[in-house]
């Protein structure tokens, strides 16, 4: 790269920047373009004006330094020699540039990390572990904050020694004989003040040991407990050891002003079924924080709490069946037929077994992602509306409209809303749906009405997909509020029993909260013959290339010719309920580890270099 002048083009060889050639003011014009506030003169300006002013200008300050910062590594194309004054976030300035950028200049994520492991091997060469073994005794940092909160501004218990052990999130050198740190652990945060007076290494030790402690790094501190001089609860270190390097940058958070701190303060209590602030993340990209849960989890304290909350939610269902008598048992992953839900079958074959296997997977969008997870119960002796009444009194925020705008309140005050699903499909569509849903008739009026509304449904057209988009467009955009759509047909619900009273239709319900479908229930169908016919109508279907219909299971069938009792059974989504209760949006929000498309996918690459 040739950085004579500030005139001289610059050239990142780089995979993804092949065809990359700009100049260093073209990109620090385009960064201050890009990223610059215009703002409008006012009289008067009231208090909020104010503090957005105040906010913008310190932002256009923030630009400006990142953009010095920046384009002093383009015409380098290195680290400077203390790799900490460059921040990875700056680098995500591109982004805001234009199009061209997709992801980091990789030159200065690679240089951290070949700095990163030469200093390792130096230590190796000197005799001492990079990685030496597991400290004893070493206190949690909750517990290190309950136990020493109660001490006084300025206090100090210089006669207790106390050794804690954790990540390094910030690193404040003040000089080279003061180093502030501070360490993160389960949502507790306690400052290091290491002071080269009270170290056991000298002066030089010091300056240079300090200076390899990284932001990321996992360390030991031995010391005494104390509050800072501005009331800060603090660990004063003798010693400081690092026990597990980071060998990667961290993206930083960016300062907080005034204005920032208030709003944070508004959301920093953040419980289930609040609306969360993703404004505060660290780590913003969905892509990156997906592929690299670790280091969401690790610069986004509000992610770990929405996995925390997913765990006590599965804990929470788990703990209400059990004490209603519920048996956990186990079932097939991968049965010989693809049996279960509606959804498009994976296969495989068992080589040891010479057998192919089926798995129901689900597409993946913003609901649905094939890494799910899934709950079942069946109750004997029971029916689809004792089912209907197992709801508690509670309500959340939800931000159904994105981030952006004003979270909803959903209400799920009983008794939910019940609505039949032909009755009411007619009555919201004026429509006069045939009664005989099997036949041709039903069939061809199904298709007309979705036309009629520029329904998209893809082939094949049979009668239930017709239906289920019919339903999907009319009836499910009204359920915001927790509300059962029920009596689904019977070309619908080749497991339900059929209803008692209404001829072609089953004792079956969906609930629907939000607009998505987040349970699914009935009466069993416990009639083997019966059982059979409706897997038979199912076939019908598959041959006119509808993957999704059921096959014919025989072992089930053979099973319900010993006898099964009156039962209700019903399925919930945990993936949903966690998305819910969290204020999610999308599904990999809640999945510590989704399905993710492949990272140099060919369609993602030309998107990359146009």
């Amino acid at each position: 790269m040739a950085a004579e002048s500030r005139s001289v083009n610059v050239h990142v060889q780089d995979p993804g920047f092949e065809n990359l050639k700009t100049t260093q003011e073209d990109v620090v014009a385009r960064l201050s373009a890009a990223n610059s506030t215009t703002q409008p003169e006012a009289v008067a300006p009231s208090k909020n004006a104010l503090k957005k002013e105040i906010k913008n200008k310190q932002r256009e300050q923030e630009k400006a330094k990142k953009a010095a910062a920046l384009q002093s590594c383009l015409a380098r194309k290195s680290l400077p020699e203390d790799d900490q004054e460059i921040d990875p976030t700056y680098l995500f300035l591109f982004r805001s540039v234009d199009h061209m950028f997709k992801r980091v200049p990789s030159f200065l994520s690679r240089q951290y990390f070949d700095n990163r492991i030469k200093a390792l091997e130096a230590l190796t060469k000197a005799g001492i572990s990079p990685y030496p073994p597991n400290p004893q005794a070493v206190m949690p940092l909750p517990e290190y904050v309950e136990k020493y909160s109660y001490l006084n501004s300025g206090q100090r218990l210089e006669n207790v020694t106390v050794s804690v052990a954790w990540r390094v999130m910030n690193k404040r050198p003040s000089s080279s004989k003061l180093f502030f740190y501070d360490l993160h652990d389960d949502g507790a945060k306690v400052q290091v003040m290491a002071d080269a007076r009270i170290s056991e290494l000298s002066e030089d030790e010091f300056a240079k040991f300090h200076g390899g402690v990284k932001r990321g790094d996992i360390v030991q501190v031995v010391g005494y407990p104390g509050i800072s001089k501005r009331g800060e609860l603090s660990l004063f270190p003798k010693s400081l050891t690092v026990l597990s390097h980071c060998l990667h940058m961290l993206p930083r958070q960016k300062p907080a002003t005034s204005f920032d701190t208030e709003s944070v303060k508004k959301n920093d209590a953040w419980v289930p079924g609040r609306g969360r602030n993703p404004d505060t993340y660290v780590l913003k990209d969905q892509e990156t924080r997906c592929r690299l849960r670790c280091l969401d989890l690790m610069v986004n304290m509000e992610v770990r709490h929405i996995f925390q909350t997913r765990a006590k939610v599965i804990s929470y269902v788990r703990r209400f069946l059990e004490n209603l008598n519920f048996l956990e048992v186990e079932t097939p992953m991968m049965p010989m037929i693809a049996g279960g839900a509606a959804a498009r079958p994976f296969e495989t074959y068992h080589h040891d077994l010479h057998m192919r296997l089926f798995m129901r997977i689900a597409r993946i969008d913003l609901t649905h992602n094939p890494k799910f997870t899934t709950c079942e119960c069946y109750i004997a002796h029971e029916d689809y509306t004792y089912l209907m009444d197992m709801n508690k009194c509670y309500k959340i925020g939800y931000h159904a409209n994105g981030f952006e705008n004003e979270a909803i309140e959903i209400d799920f005050t009983p008794p939910f809303r019940r609505v039949d699903m032909i009755e009411d499909l007619e009555k919201m569509a004026g429509l006069n749906i045939p009664k005989d849903l099997a036949s041709d008739e039903a069939n061809k009026y199904l298709a007309e009405a979705c036309a009629k509304f520029d329904i998209k449904c893809a082939p094949p057209l049979t009668t239930a997909r017709l239906l289920d988009k019919l339903v999907g467009h009319s009836l499910e955009e009204t359920c915001v509020n927790p509300a059962f759509i029920i009596d689904h047909p019977e070309i619908m619900s080749p497991l339900a029993k059929s209803h008692r009273s209404k001829p072609g239709k089953t004792e079956r319900f969906e609930l629907f909260i939000n607009k998505r479908e987040l349970c699914n229930a009935y009466t069993e169908l416990n009639d083997p013959v019966a059982q059979r016919r409706r897997f038979a109508d199912q076939l019908k279907d598959r041959q006119s290339g509808d993957d999704e219909a059921m096959a014919l299971d025989e072992t089930f069938c053979t099973a319900l010719e010993y006898a099964l009792p009156p039962t209700a059974g019903w399925g919930m989504g945990i993936d949903r309920l966690a998305m819910l209760l969290t204020d999610s949006q999308n599904i990999k929000d809640v999945i510590l580890f989704p399905a993710m498309r492949p990272q140099d996918e060919p369609a993602v690459k030309s998107m990359v270099s146009s």
